[in-house]
């Protein structure tokens, strides 16, 4: 297991850059713990993928350092680097069993045949691939062979850390829940340093102890899931997590209150700002109220989500969400207001700390 550090990493992908819109990744600066259990987050583009790349060493970044556990490994081949990586992609030996599949890189690294039969046996009811271990892999589904994928990523016990490339894509999704589970599980186990990136909000909270937030090529936050939707310490991070995401209004600011239009939300104190300084109020659909008093809206659709409704509503010209709970009708003329534990101001996309000045 290692502490993977990033330094001051930059890639670009074609020759000669000349300025930031040149460069996959901009500046990247992240620690992993050793033991910990990370999931990188974005949009497709965002550079997670060319991150996880530069961490196994199928990548060399244009600028920066690599370091598991002190050492540079940045000029290091990925196979000097003691990782394990599973692709978006089944990636298996179509020729071979699943037992054998599995078995393979522990027999390359001349194992006793004992201790292989009883790590493969594990990792085969870890996947649920038992009941196939003697099927060859040619005649198996998508998913079945992207277990066996996992499954090799999981069977060293030795690796310093398992990189995740967007492993469940191509899995039916009540075998991906299963496996998610499983695959915490394991890391509680073993506390085996894994990173495992996606676009999918729900596997990242369901997977990571800290979510790392990426976007056009930075990391914009480093939470815990509860970090992520309490405290958003961007507007693509309080857009990007949630269903449906936070409300980003335009606004300014007058003393220790957020301007809308002609109407006033309260701050919880005055803010330091900068000069000429887009600003912007976020509120989650949670935090939003409708009433008889406040600011007047109007209703264009309401969403049924089971346990809750979301009213979409029109207010000042601007969209805004707001999460009903179970039982509560909607005012016929409705009116919004913002519970001041959820109201967020941001000041060119960056969360203001409301007793300083923006983070």
């Amino acid at each position: 297991m290692a502490r993977i550090d990033l330094q001051n990493i930059r890639h670009a992908y074609a020759p000669d850059p000349k300025s930031d819109a040149d460069y996959a990744l901009k500046r990247v600066d992240q620690s992993f713990d050793d033991g910990g259990a990370y999931a990188l987050l974005g949009p497709s583009g965002c550079g997670k993928t060319s991150l996880l790349n530069i961490m196994s060493g199928l990548v060399a970044p244009t600028e920066g350092r690599v370091l598991f556990n002190g050492d540079d490994v940045t000029a290091r081949p990925t196979e000097k680097r003691n990782i394990a990586q599973v692709f978006q992609f089944p990636v298996v030996y179509d020729s071979m069993t699943v037992r054998e599949n599995l078995a393979f890189p522990l027999r390359n690294r001349r194992m006793k045949p004992d201790d292989i039969a009883r790590r493969v046996n594990e990792v085969l009811d870890l996947v649920s691939l038992t009941a196939l271990a003697d099927r060859r892999a040619r005649g198996l589904t998508a998913d079945e062979k992207q277990k066996i994928s996992l499954g090799r990523g999981l069977v060293r016990s030795d690796v310093n850390a398992i990189l995740f490339d967007e492993p469940l894509t191509v899995v039916d999704p009540q075998v991906k829940w299963e496996l998610r589970a499983s695959l915490r599980d394991v890391h509680r186990r073993t506390r085996t340093t894994m990173v495992y990136v996606t676009h999918d909000q729900t596997e990242a909270l369901t997977f990571a102890d800290k979510v790392v937030v990426m976007y056009d090529g930075e990391i914009v936050q480093v939470g815990s899931p509860a970090d992520l939707f309490d405290r958003p310490q961007h507007t693509f991070v309080g857009h990007f997590i949630g269903s449906p995401g936070m409300n980003i209004m335009p606004a300014s600011v007058d003393g220790a209150a957020v301007r809308l239009g002609q109407h006033s939300v309260p701050l919880a104190s005055a803010p330091r700002l900068g000069a000429s300084q887009k600003l912007q109020l976020g509120v989650r659909p949670e935090f939003v109220r409708l009433s008889a008093t406040g600011i007047p809206a109007t209703i264009v659709r309401m969403e049924d989500a089971g346990r809750y409704r979301v009213a979409h509503l029109d207010m000042l010209g601007m969209p805004v969400a707001a999460m009903l709970r179970e039982g509560e009708a909607a005012p016929a003329a409705p009116h919004i207001s913002f519970d001041p534990a959820g109201v967020h101001l941001y000041a060119d996309s960056w969360r203001v700390d409301l007793g300083g000045a923006a983070q």
